[in-house]
């Protein structure tokens, strides 16, 4: 299977780093010109749309906080003066606090979910609004394994990527008859530059808990992330995809197997 998103114009949030990073030059390896978001780290999304140029691919940068509407407003209006339509939407940016849940302030809960959650929401609803002008288009958001199982110490987190799961499914359920399909791709433990500062060794930690026994890279959860970008996937809406080596389908199990 070789996937072609020739000329498909797409959209990644928090894409300096990361998983992000990963997911714009994957799209943009298969045919895509990117508009690559970012908060606060320039450098990097200035990296990232390099990177992208020297596959060939047409990219620039947007600073944007996709918390909050009005850099919604901006960074759609940045999109549609370079372009003149959306095809794909990575909802990537995310944040995170580490911290108990008796011990988490307003401010901190309200930044997290602002984020992650209302972000979502916010650049779904701009991007669908010029895919159903358009003829369709595909959106992917990006979930976790805390979908399924509570995180200890990231209750906002947690918070809002079951929300993000659950908004997929409606998403999917009130947008198919526009020809938008909605999934979400939800990382195992992925070694990304935060992800390393977690563990002294961050890679050995959670590959033995991971069945297939390493961690994953940005590539594998960006690869999945093209699928569904892709026609190969024209019948899937409305699902997600746990890209974790198995990691979260393992029980704790008591027994030595």
């Amino acid at each position: 299977m070789t996937i072609h998103l020739e000329n498909k114009i797409a959209l990644v949030t928090g894409a300096s780093k990361g998983i992000g990073k990963g997911i714009a030059l994957e799209l943009a390896r298969l045919g895509c010109d990117v508009i690559v978001n970012y908060n606060s780290d320039q450098a990097g999304a200035e990296s990232t749309v390099l990177d992208i140029r020297n596959l060939g691919r047409r990219a620039f940068a947007v600073q944007a906080d996709v918390g909050k509407i009005e850099a919604i407003d901006h960074l759609f209006a940045e999109c549609f003066g370079h372009f003149p339509k959306l095809d794909i939407l990575v909802n990537n940016a995310g944040s995170q606090t580490w911290k108990a849940l008796l011990d988490l302030n307003e401010q901190e809960w309200d930044r997290v979910i602002d984020t992650n959650l209302k972000g979502c929401f916010l650049a779904t609803q701009r991007a669908a609004a010029s895919m159903k002008e358009h003829g369709g288009g595909a959106i992917i958001n990006i979930g976790s394994g805390c979908n399924k199982l509570a995180f200890p110490m990231l209750s906002s987190y947690t918070a809002s990527k079951g929300g993000i799961e659950q908004f997929t499914k409606v998403a999917a359920v009130e947008l198919g008859p526009l020809g938008i399909r909605v999934n979400c791709v939800a990382p195992g433990a992925v070694e990304i530059e935060r992800t390393k500062l977690e563990a002294g060794d961050y890679a050995a930690t959670w590959a033995k808990a991971t069945p297939l026994g390493r961690v994953g890279q940005p590539v594998d959860v960006a690869r999945t992330v093209a699928f569904l970008a892709s026609d190969y996937s024209s019948f899937i809406t409305g699902q997600t995809i746990y890209v974790d080596g198995g990691l979260f389908a393992k029980p704790h199990w008591p027994y030595e197997y």
